[in-house]
């Protein structure tokens, strides 16, 4: 069963973004955002731990999320929700018994390791761990080399 505290977090983390400024992308009108297509491929990166998510419409309202890791780079699957917020968007499903969310939001992003710069943060809810990282989009891509 999903943590109730979670759902809390990624809105804490859409408001801590709402912190940033002018040009964070928020709407004053509360207009829901659409910088990211409900049908983008979104993957997500980061470092320290290394970690990544594709993010992939998958059947419904539903979509297709594969994590991997060091430990497991075939990557594990599993399904998750989608939420539209005021400046980003978020997904939930559990993997290995664990609550999952991911906020992304929009932002200048670097993995601190390539010369890359990515179009959106990623903070990742993942059980009692968080991470942090670089998110793009079929849509949005990330500048830099292909092979960093």
């Amino acid at each position: 069963m999903p943590d109730p505290i979670r759902p809390a977090l990624i809105v804490s983390l859409f408001a801590s973004a709402a912190a940033c400024g002018p040009t964070d992308g928020i709407d004053d009108d509360g207009a829901i955002y659409d910088g990211v297509a409900p049908g983008a491929e979104i993957r997500v990166t980061g470092t320290e731990p290394f970690f990544a998510f594709a993010i992939e419409p998958g059947e419904g309202s539903d979509f297709a999320v594969r994590y991997t890791n060091p430990e497991t780079p075939d990557g594990i699957e599993f399904i998750a929700g989608r939420f539209a917020g005021n400046n980003g968007i978020s997904f939930s499903g559990e993997l290995e018994g664990k609550a999952v969310q991911i906020a992304i939001t929009p932002g200048e992003c670097s993995d601190g390791m390539s010369d890359r710069v990515y179009p959106f943060t990623a903070t990742v809810a993942f059980g009692e761990e968080t991470l942090l990282g670089c998110a793009y989009t079929s849509e949005a891509p990330f500048a830099g080399p292909q092979s960093p």
